[in-house]
This record gives structure tokens, sequence and C-alpha cells, in this order.
């Protein structure tokens, strides 16, 4: 190429990159828009969004908050766990599914009530769950056990077991189904994606995350065929294939990442750092960090509501730290940030 043309073509290109990025950008913004406080006792781990009842499922180590989504308002509680994690829940029978770490179980309650239903026999640190459609399946992991578990929800509460118990090979932390009969799980000790076949009831694959490490977070888009994975060590976020394990991109996000949510083309990873990574793919195909939107310190996790596009995302005031262990939360300053999007 002609030296005077290639000085032409060189910043063209750049500015079409820029465009390119820039068109990603701004194709959405998102920004926190109310903080409901709450208080009550206990920690809190993964929130659940019921969009068609406008409720929020949040675990609070002991007991489960239910709160009204357009106010923050709490409108029941469940008690009766010992260290709760997640909730799935499945309209079509009426119950939601929490899991009790401590106690190696997953407690069932009726959706109308709220009152408890039973408890079923999971293993030890019952941690994620999800429900899978496909499979008419709730799953969950247990991270000291190294296991997946499936649950028939029509099951029988009081009497009900377990369908099956999947060794992983690892610790899980939390995990996405494909609608195709595919489980993904997070291995956090080993850097790896463990893919459950559920038809078999047996691993099929174990695919690294490298170059991230300690995954933790995770979710999918399955129209496109991607996993979203937050990784702590390093601080990155993964774009993986379903299909073949090949890591397509990988991103810097902020740190202490526990959760990793999609929704309409956006991945978000929210961090304990008091941030919130936007992952979006640009017009060039290459996904990016579009934007960081700034939290509050310890709003790791978080819910989305698909039909709003609204996060939310649980944490609290700390009290100063002692330079030992983890920071402290302030009695009763639980709060849930939500966070709207805009264009």
């Amino acid at each position: 190429m002609h030296p005077l043309k290639f000085a032409i073509a060189a910043p063209l290109l750049g500015a079409l990159a820029l465009a390119a990025a820039a068109s990603a950008a701004e194709a959405v913004s998102y920004q926190v828009s109310e903080t409901f406080h709450v208080g009550g006792a206990g920690g809190w781990d993964y929130l659940t969004v019921d969009a068609a009842r406008h409720l929020l499922y949040v675990p609070r180590s002991t007991h489960t908050q239910v709160l009204d989504e357009r106010t923050g308002a709490v409108v029941a509680d469940i008690p009766g766990q010992k260290r709760n994690h997640g909730v799935a829940l499945v309209p079509a029978v009426g119950r939601g599914f929490i899991t009790d770490g401590a106690d190696a179980s997953v407690t069932v309650f009726d959706l109308k009530t709220n009152a408890v239903l039973g408890k079923i026999k999971a293993a030890e640190d019952a941690d994620g769950i999800i429900y899978d459609a496909a499979s008419n399946k709730v799953a969950l992991v247990c991270g000291d056990a190294g296991v997946l578990v499936t649950l028939s929800p029509d099951l029988d509460p009081k009497t009900g077991g377990a369908d099956h118990t999947i060794e992983l090979g690892g610790k899980p932390e939390f995990l996405a189904a494909d609608g195709r009969g595919k489980v993904y799980v997070n291995l956090v000790d080993q850097a790896q994606v463990a893919v459950v076949d559920l038809k078999t009831g047996t691993v099929a694959a174990h695919w690294s995350v490298a170059p991230g490490g300690t995954p933790v977070g995770m979710a999918i888009d399955p129209e496109h065929r991607l996993l979203f994975i937050g990784c702590r060590q390093p601080q990155k976020m993964i774009v993986m294939s379903c299909d073949t394990g090949n890591v397509v991109a990988d991103l810097p996000i902020g740190r202490g990442v526990d959760a990793v949510a999609f929704d309409a083309g956006y991945a978000l990873a929210s961090c304990g750092d008091g941030t919130l990574a936007v992952v979006a793919r640009a017009a060039d195909g290459k996904y990016q960090v579009v934007q960081t939107v700034r939290t509050r310190p310890g709003a790791r996790t978080e819910g989305v509501d698909p039909d709003t596009h609204t996060l939310y995302l649980p944490t609290a005031e700390y009290l100063p730290s002692t330079g030992a262990g983890r920071p402290q939360a302030k009695p009763g300053s639980f709060m849930v940030l939500k966070v709207s999007r805009s264009r």
C-alpha cells in the first residue's frame, strides 16, 4: 500500500473500531435507580426474581425474605433454614425450593402461602439451584460433596427424594441449563466447567476456563449457545461456547465476583468491590465490557427481571475493617439496590 494511503487508512480503521465499540456502549445504560432499605437479620446469597408476581426471594441465612419487587416491602418470611443459599421457582406446580447448605437439604415451600411443605435430603453444602423446564427438573449443586442433585418438582415433600446424585469431579459453585438436556457447572477448585448430560446422569466433559480461574458466577445465552463465567482469580469474565468449550473472549471485571446474569444480549457480572460489569457483543462480533456501573461494596449477587430488564443486588452497610476476615455488615442495614436499564 502507498504510504499516504496507509496513513489515511489506519486512522479510518481505528475510527471504525471505535464506532463499533461505541455502538454497543451506547445501546443501553445501567444505573442504580433506587435503594430498598429492608433490614432484618442474617447474611444473603443468590437473589431470585419472580417477574410474573413481582416478587424477590432473598435467602437470609436462617430464613428467606419475600419482597415486593416494586417497593422492597417484606411480604413474607420463610423460616426454618440453617444456612441457605439459593431459591428456584416452579410456578407450574406452585412450589419453590431453597437450598440449605448447613442442613444438606432443600426446603420445599408453597408459592401462594409461603408455607413450608417439607425438606428433601440433598448433600453437604447444598448451594446453587435452578429449575430446568426442558427436563422438568430442579437441579442443585453441593459444594463440599462435589455433586449435582436433581429433583422432580412434583415430588412428595414429606417422603420424596432425589432422582439422581451425580459426581462432578470437583467443588461446584453455580450452574446453568441449555434447555436441551445439558447442565453446565462451575468447578471452583478445578478451574473447569463440568458438562452434565441429564438424560444419562453423567458428566460428558470437563472444560478449562483458562485464562480465567476460580469460576463462580455463571449465566447462559441459550440462543447463541454461549456461557458467561465470572472468575475471581484472575478477575475475568469468560465467554465460552456451549458446544465446544472454546473460550471466545476473556474480559476484565471487578474484584470479588459472585454472580453473573444474562438478559437481552447483555451479560452482567456483580462484584463485591461495588462494581457491575456490563458485557455485550460489538458490531465487529467481539465481546467487550461496555459499561462498569458503580453499585455498593458487597453487592456481589444479583437477580434480573427479564420483563423490565431490571437488576436487583443485595448488600448492606459495613463496619470499619479490622483487617482480619470478611468485613462485617452493620446490624439491620441490609438493602437491595435496584439497577435500571435505559437506552
